[in-house]
């Protein structure tokens, strides 16, 4: 496996949330659902390495991103589909959220 070059500003943005692990069935659906309007409206955002989304059946879910830069990522801050629709889907089936965090680069493989 060969790490992929990444810009010197490149940074990974963690949102986390968790749940009652009775509601997974709930959550996952949900999960699901906001895909159909979440991909296409980050997948235009410029300066996206990668996203990732799962969740656990023991109560947490997490959206990972890679982003080119700190201001790159800062744009899911202000992406509507997010911040509005996908919240309230997931606030409607009990996911609590943590602080979003970006972080730079220290070393990966």
């Amino acid at each position: 496996m060969h790490a992929q070059i990444l810009p010197p500003a490149a940074v990974v943005r963690v949102s986390r949330g968790t749940f009652d692990p009775a509601r997974f069935a709930e959550v996952r659906a949900m999960s699901e659902a906001t895909s159909r309007y979440l991909i296409p409206a980050i997948s235009k955002l410029p300066g996206l390495i990668s996203y990732q989304v799962g969740t656990s059946p023991a109560g947490s879910t997490v959206h990972i991103s890679v982003w080119e830069s700190e201001e790159h990522a800062s744009q899911m801050s202000r992406l509507k589909e997010m911040i509005v629709d996908a919240r309230q889907a997931a606030e409607s089936v009990g996911v609590e959220f943590t602080p979003i965090e970006h972080y730079p680069f220290d070393w990966r493989i």
